[in-house]
């Protein structure tokens, strides 16, 4: 990147060009102490093995690790982490009481082809001396990732900016996410009913209406993230660039008669 005093460019165009987002130019490690970003990466480590464990069952666990922590301090480290204790899923993305909410389209759905139902969630990815989010929109049928994007905030923009490019490649007819504000905001809503797409938001609080993508997040997280120890954004999106192309087009998968992501999905092209 040249720096925006000596460019021509300007920094929005720079990070265009560049396939990267705004808010991962302006990375800065967040001000958390060690002691919480050790606490953050066993809390994630666990929660991943046991999404149903809330404050006493981690805090206790913990306990166990040599970390005697208390339930508050846990509650606390989970609102940074994006995961709350009272549904048994990470909820990245919190709800807004004033943006419209859409039923969930996906229960006794058949979705025997490619490019029926995308779906997108977000979750926390762990660097040397702080965190991102990492956002990524997928094909249900063959679980391809289509897009995503890294950031070091919860907003709507890089949710908005990662479906952009996903639809630049064909659209769904049905798009399931869960009841975040970054998903039910009309930035995001906007855009998929300009494309003519069918809206599904997973139910309150239950944890496998967005099976496919929480099951991708579990491939990222124990094949990817916690092999490595990312020093800083930039490096974190290099691998992760160098494992979705492993993931889409070389990692065979049982549930596809061990085919590829990318052999289902162009199969339908």
């Amino acid at each position: 990147m040249i720096e925006p005093g000596n460019a021509r460019l300007t920094v929005s165009r720079q990070c265009e060009l560049l396939g990267m987002s705004r808010s991962g130019y302006y990375y800065r490690s967040q001000p958390v102490s060690e002691e919480d970003l050790l606490l953050m990466r066993l809390i994630d480590e666990e929660y991943t093995r046991h999404p149903f464990f809330g404050t006493r069952r981690l805090a206790d666990w913990l306990g166990t690790q040599g970390h005697a922590v208390g339930r508050d301090r846990v509650r606390s480290l989970m609102q940074q982490l994006g995961v709350a204790a009272i549904y048994p899923k990470k909820r990245l993305s919190l709800g807004n009481t004033g943006h419209e909410k859409y039923p969930y389209l996906l229960s006794g759905l058949s979705i025997e082809t490619p490019d029926h139902v995308w779906c997108s969630d977000i979750t926390y990815i762990r660097l040397r001396g702080g965190f991102v989010y990492l956002v990524a929109v997928m094909d249900w049928h063959s679980r391809y990732v289509l897009s995503w994007d890294l950031s070091i905030t919860l907003d709507a923009d890089f949710c908005v900016a990662t479906l952009d490019r996903a639809l630049e490649g064909g659209q769904p007819l049905i798009f399931n996410t869960d009841q975040g504000s970054q998903y039910t905001g009309a930035s995001f809503t906007g855009r998929l009913k300009e494309a003519c797409v069918q809206i599904s938001m997973d139910g309150k609080g239950r944890a496998f209406d967005n099976i496919m993508i929480e099951r991708l997040w579990r491939s990222v997280k124990y094949e990817e993230v916690y092999l490595k120890d990312y020093g800083s954004v930039q490096d974190c999106r290099r691998s992760l660039a160098v494992y979705f192309e492993f993931y889409n087009r070389e990692r065979r998968h049982q549930g596809l008669g061990c085919r590829t992501p990318w052999d289902v999905y162009q199969a339908a092209a």
